[in-house]
This record gives C-alpha cells, structure tokens and sequence, in this order.
C-alpha cells in the first residue's frame, strides 16, 4: 500500500506531522489494506493545494483501473478530472445517471464558436442551415446556436467556403458539468 499510494518517502513519519496529502493517501492506504472491491471516499481532495490535486487524482484515477471507486463531492471539476460515470443526487433523488460526456450534453441546443478572418453580419450568419440563434463574442468571433441533434459545423464550414471567408476557429462548445449540476437541481 505505501509503494501503491506514493508514500515511500513519508513512510518513518509520524501521520499527524505529514501535509494533507499525505494524510489523505495514508486515509486511502488504510481504506485499501483489506483489498476491498468497492472504495467509498467523500471529499478525498478537500483542502489539497495544486501539486497534491494532481497526485491525489492520480491515485484515485489508477485506483478505478482495479476497483469501483465512489466519490462523494461537490466539486464538480473534480469530477471531471476523475470520473467515468456521474450520478447527481438532489434532495435525495437521483435526477442524472449518465456518462461524463452525456452529462455535457444536458442542455438542449448544440453551441458551435466559430471565428472567420473577416467580418460577417449577423443576418448572413442566420442563413447557415441549423443556425437558430447567433451571438456575438468579439471581433469576428460569434456563438451559433442549434438544435441538439445538428451538428453545425460542417454547414458552417461551407458557409465560409462559398462567401470567400477562412475559418480561424471552429469548436463546439460543451456546458460544464457545474451548469448541469445547476441546471438539475434547480429544476427537480
């Protein structure tokens, strides 16, 4: 357990003077000592700096090769760095079970950031097939707004081509899993 949770150089320390990190993998190490299948761990990184984050999440991720690994937070970036599957509870109801990527999918339109290398009106952009909104976000950069089920970038594209324009920057843009979180529980 010490060579599994990286705590070789630590080993002849009393815990109560490590840092919390190596507290919190002397917490795992004692949690995994009897080789359980199942590892509940809530909050496992409250408190952390950036450099034990990182350690720490590594732990866990390697942990969930060999073993089904719980987490319990309310960190949802921690989430995203750590997790396969995403159950949100609220009020004691389950209101998501999904994957990661299908947890980003939760609202309802697809959201392309496009920037051209010159400037495009509003009305032109409108005229993209699947295009139902537009908004601007800065000089030649716009958010394009459609149905969840189109993807609108390759119409996007072909837009640029036949108006004589050059894509810069063509992305789709995800919501966080913290807005979905939000979205859910405000809603159930």
């Amino acid at each position: 357990m010490i060579e599994k949770t990286g705590l070789g150089p630590e080993q002849h320390k009393i815990i109560g003077t490590l840092s919390k990190g190596y507290r919190q993998r002397v917490g795992l190490a004692q949690a995994m000592i009897h080789n359980p299948k199942v590892l509940i761990l809530d909050e496992p990184t409250s408190g952390l700096d950036p450099n034990q984050l990182v350690g720490i999440r590594e732990l866990i991720r390697n942990l969930g090769k060999e073993k089904t690994v719980m987490l319990s937070t309310h960190i949802m970036q921690e989430v995203e760095a750590v997790c396969d599957r995403v159950i949100i509870i609220n009020k004691g109801r389950i209101v998501a079970d999904n994957s990661i990527g299908a947890m980003q999918h939760q609202g309802n339109k697809s959201v392309v950031s496009v920037e051209f290398d010159k400037s495009v009106s509003e009305k032109l952009l409108k005229t993209i097939p699947g295009v139902e909104r537009v908004i601007i976000t800065g000089q030649n950069t716009w958010l394009l707004e459609g149905k969840l089920d189109f993807d609108l970038r390759p119409a996007i594209f072909k837009f640029a081509v036949e108006s004589g324009l050059a894509v810069l920057t063509l992305q789709k843009e995800e919501q966080s899993l913290e807005e979905t979180f939000q979205k859910l529980t405000k809603e159930a």
